[in-house]
């Protein structure tokens, strides 16, 4: 069994590996916490700060365009995507919520890419300042151990 076996630790070490991060800059505040951690995190992995190339794009429905390009740069073991969406009074919170996740979902199957998917959607400021550090390193976390199953999975 590759990737987590049963008793056996995940591959956690990014000293090797390249990540891309994505960050929306609606909700900054929020936003910055999540890229702050998240590269944080990176760097407690290993993951070299040369290896780590963060930009940042208007919103959510940005954020998949930013990731296909730079899938299709080839440069990177996996992506990480990163924003907020707080509800509304309108259907706009679904709209974004649903159509930046089916963007970032589509670029991870379309290249074969891991794709952390941080971009988180709560119904509330305090909310989101709940999750903004966890998440940002859990994104870090995910982007490391699935670049590794990947690996395994599809040997150069």
């Amino acid at each position: 069994m590759l990737g987590a076996e049963k008793g056996k630790a995940v591959n956690l070490d990014g000293g090797k590996l390249r990540i891309g991060i994505v960050q929306a800059r609606f909700n900054q505040g929020i936003t910055n916490a999540l890229a702050e951690a998240c590269v944080g995190e990176l760097k407690a992995l290993g993951v070299s700060e040369d290896n780590i190339v963060h930009v940042t794009v208007a919103g959510a429905l940005e954020v998949p365009c930013a990731l296909q390009a730079m899938a299709e740069s080839e440069r990177f073991d996996a992506l990480v995507a990163l924003g907020c969406v707080i509800r509304g009074e309108t259907y706009h919170f679904e709209l974004v919520c649903n159509e930046s996740a089916a963007g970032i979902t589509r670029v991870a199957l379309d290249y074969g890419l891991p794709i952390a998917n941080a971009i988180i959607t709560t119904e509330n400021v305090p909310q989101a300042h709940a999750r903004q550090d966890e998440k940002g390193r859990d994104a870090a976390q995910v982007a490391v151990e699935m670049a590794h199953l990947v690996s395994e999975l599809n040997p150069a």
